[in-house]
């Protein structure tokens, strides 16, 4: 009986509404923290992460789909979700719990077609004009790097690609893994070979749910033990990529 009324209050916290609801973002390049539309739905590392997580509660799962990482942070507080798995920083840290890392990315610039733009030097003049993903980890890093360039956020990745693709901004901040990818999409793009931050990737659920946070903690724990999140990887375009839980 002990047993069943602890998995009854877990499920009470973590899955509320009798479903898994696991906030995703979508970006066209995939990931370890984007996922992508398909024809059957949606694809990517955290959307098989929430797959195996809601079975083992013996849930259904339900994806909350955003536009970005700011707008998971920013609903983490309304009860839209219950687990993701985003990019950590200290003002998240605010927001919500957060679990073991999985991915460490570097985080650099791609520069649009026909530029000079060779390393941060010349990127960060006044003159220049760089993009990121509104209100996230890349973007504040990029804003605590650059002291000349001006930062500009954008809501997705899509409309970012379009500006750079139309020579409208110099330059994307961004993972390195990300950009290697818009890269061979925009012929004549150029990502700079300097890191200004390494950005590390975990599970989290939103603040004062420690069932949930507890159980998302094992999860991830045993996923990065019992290859769960290696064939997460291995499905999702990343055979080449290592699992990374510690920042270097």
């Amino acid at each position: 009986m002990a047993a069943s009324a602890n998995a009854d209050a877990l499920k009470d916290q973590i899955a509320p509404t009798g479903k898994l609801r696991v906030a995703i973002a979508i970006s066209p390049a995939g990931g370890a923290f984007w996922s992508t539309r398909t024809e059957n739905g949606y694809a990517g590392v955290p959307v098989d992460l929430g797959r195996e997580m809601a079975a083992q509660l013996g849930v259904p799962v339900d994806y909350v789909v955003h536009q970005n990482s700011g707008q998971i942070t920013d609903a983490a507080a309304k009860n839209t979700w219950d687990i993701t798995f985003l990019p950590r920083d200290p003002e998240r840290e605010t927001k919500m719990t957060f679990g073991p890392i999985y991915e460490v990315a570097d985080a650099t610039y791609i520069v649009r077609p026909g530029s000079t733009i060779a390393n941060f030097a010349a990127l960060d003049q006044d003159s220049v004009k760089v993009a990121a993903v509104n209100a996230t980890t890349t973007m504040r890093g990029a804003i605590a790097h650059l002291k000349h360039a001006k930062v500009t956020g954008y809501q997705t990745y899509d409309e970012i690609f379009n500006l750079l693709k139309g020579g409208e901004i110099d330059a994307f901040a961004l993972s390195r893994d990300q950009l290697n990818a818009m890269a061979k999409k925009i012929p004549g793009s150029r990502v700079l070979d300097e890191t200004f931050k390494q950005t590390v990737t975990a599970v989290a659920v939103p603040l004062d749910h420690p069932l949930a946070a507890a159980f998302a903690t094992k999860f991830m724990t045993d996923a990065i033990a019992n290859g769960t999140l290696r064939k997460a990887y291995d499905n999702n375009g990343l055979k080449g990529s290592p699992v990374s839980t510690e920042v270097k």
